[in-house]
């Protein structure tokens, strides 16, 4: 018993140590980009991009599940950089926004933290832009601050509940158990090259674009915060869709919704399709053939989205 006890507390030492080398190695190949700000007690990684302030419109850019500002700076950042005063935030306990010393961060929590964050940056109502999960921040955005927006463009949003169950790997990573001893095992020995290969089944039927991988940086998402932070978000999103979906008759700003019709990952007659029924303001433009990363792969009808937004709210 005793040998087996020492080889137990080995076992987690060796794995503890492999862990906090590779995540060193992940911050100093893709160290922040921008820099941090104090919001109440939390400290935000912000990057911003593009025009001086007051000088253009403010623009708000949320990534997606297991993202970071890097998402957001690969392609759609500076497509949009000439014309926008252009903010980004890693979402709570992705990137290097630290994750809430509560616990899970909801979508109301990180809809009212971002909010604060453009706010404190001089972006009072700025055009409010998400992708993926984040185009389902920046619903709860518009519904919750409905006066601290001019305008919402949301990218493969998710928007409305859905039928099914959790996908077994976040439920293991996501439970108490599973967050302790799973998610440790997953960012000390699984190598990188499967969150590569997991980029081209989001990026499908498209190619994940050359350059991305390397910008984007694997090794951030297999850190053992983020890890169990993405994995929370995930956990409890149906449930914060569930809350909002029958609140967006409160959204009163101009709406942009751009989807793929081939997306797999956040089908469109499942979300967007039903929020355009629910929002009158609401404007789809489907794209043909693409998946669920247009702002990478069809960036300019994203931009188009933008500008039709900024155009609608008087910008």
């Amino acid at each position: 018993m005793l040998s087996l006890a020492f080889a137990m507390a080995a076992g987690v030492g060796i794995t503890a140590l492999q862990g906090s080398r590779r995540e060193a190695r992940a911050r100093a190949s893709h160290p922040p980009e921008g820099r941090f700000i104090e919001v109440g007690d939390a400290r935000v990684h912000a990057v911003e991009m593009g025009q001086p302030q007051g000088s253009a419109p403010d623009l708000v850019l949320i990534h997606g599940s297991n993202g970071s500002t890097r998402d957001m700076s690969f392609r759609l950042a500076p497509a949009l950089a000439d014309r926008f005063r252009v903010l980004m935030f890693d979402r709570p306990g992705l990137g290097y926004t630290a994750a809430p010393k509560a616990g899970n961060a909801t979508l109301r929590d990180q809809a009212a933290l971002l909010q604060q964050a453009a706010a404190s940056l001089g972006a009072e109502r700025p055009i409010v832009l998400g992708q993926s999960y984040g185009g389902a921040v920046a619903l709860t955005w518009a519904v919750y601050h409905p006066d601290d927006l001019s305008a919402l463009v949301s990218v493969s949003g998710v928007s409305h509940p859905w039928d099914g169950s959790l996908d077994p790997f976040y439920k293991v990573t996501a439970s108490p158990l599973g967050s302790r001893l799973v998610v440790p095992l997953i960012t000390s020995y699984v190598p990188e090259r499967t969150v590569t290969r997991a980029l081209e089944d989001v990026f499908a039927p498209q190619p994940v674009p050359e350059g991305y991988a390397e910008h984007f940086g694997p090794g951030l998402t297999l850190r053992r915060g983020s890890l169990r932070a993405n994995a929370l978000h995930r956990a409890n999103l149906l449930r914060d869709i569930k809350a909002q979906a029958p609140q967006y008759d409160r959204i009163k700003v101009p709406v942009e919704l751009v989807h793929g019709d081939a997306d797999t990952t956040v089908g469109v007659h499942l979300h967007a399709a039903r929020l355009v029924k629910d929002v009158p303001q609401a404007r789809l433009t489907l794209l043909d053939g693409i998946g669920h990363m247009p702002h990478h792969v069809a960036t300019g009808d994203v931009t188009d989205a933008v500008d039709r937004a900024a155009a609608r709210a008087g910008l």
